[in-house]
């Protein structure tokens, strides 16, 4: 959906008054953010700054040497357009501390096993800092993601609070636009930065905007058939997404617990 200015205006409070609520009801100093130099943790950093204010709000910056390097400046950049302190925390060792594949010569890079490590290396980085200081962890993921499953759970699903959990990738993408996320951040292909040329929309195999426009039409009830009609989508892709929205629900749901 396109928002207008006063409707941007009323979501950049809705969601600053939940940062402030969350710190305020922790007993908090703040909040510790992981920018990987992406659209949604730099409007997460950006939307608690204005929540806070920059004294408040550490960013974690944690690259490693497969990184695309512009991730890295990318995240820099946010951290000093915003005035927060930051700290680079190369997780390179750590994977090689692991026995990781594609960090160690004999090791051959799994995409399940050795790609979620890496999201879940730097969760544990970012509580480090959270305990450390009395933070709250404020997680990135957005409602595009969480639908489909694509996180890493105890990874960039593990957090104390997600502030865009209830945006889906193309709202943020128009609230990061209004709030003033530098075009470079905006308009690069979203990467979860997991292996080298990874993109989200090559894995999903989709574009965020038809996606978003399948996912809203599912959450309102609206038949598939309907659906596949308005979009000019395949039926056969529908059920597709149905189907990996009930194999993931597992991601965003509470621990299984025997009555």
């Amino acid at each position: 959906m396109k928002y207008g200015k006063e409707e941007l205006k009323e979501l950049t409070n809705r969601l600053t008054n939940f940062v402030n609520d969350m710190v305020k009801n922790a007993s908090a100093k703040g909040v510790v953010v992981g920018l990987s130099g992406g659209i949604d943790s730099s409007l997460v950093a950006t939307l608690c700054v204005k929540a806070l204010g920059k004294e408040r709000v550490l960013g974690v910056i944690m690259p490693e040497k497969n990184s695309n390097p512009t991730d890295k400046e990318h995240a820099i950049l946010i951290a000093k357009k915003l005035g927060i302190r930051y700290i680079i925390s190369d997780i390179t060792n750590i994977l090689i501390a692991f026995g990781a594949g594609g960090y160690i010569p004999t090791r051959e890079f799994d995409k399940v096993a050795d790609g979620n490590l890496k999201p879940r290396i730097r969760m544990c980085i970012l509580y480090y800092y959270a305990n450390k200081n009395n933070l709250l962890v404020a997680g990135t993921s957005n409602k595009s993601e969480i639908y489909m499953g694509y996180g890493t759970k105890y990874g960039d699903l593990g957090s104390d609070f997600l502030l865009i959990g209830n945006l889906f990738k193309t709202e943020v993408r128009e609230l990061a636009k209004y709030l003033g996320i530098p075009n470079e951040i905006i308009n690069k292909a979203p990467s979860a930065g997991l292996w080298e040329g990874q993109t989200d929309e090559t894995e999903l195999g989709i574009t965020y905007e038809l996606l978003d426009k399948i996912l809203m039409r599912i959450e309102n009830n609206v038949d598939k058939e309907l659906i596949s009609k308005e979009l000019n989508v395949s039926i056969s892709q529908i059920d597709n997404i149905l189907k990996r929205i009930e194999l993931n629900k597992h991601k965003s749901e509470p621990l299984p617990i025997p009555k």
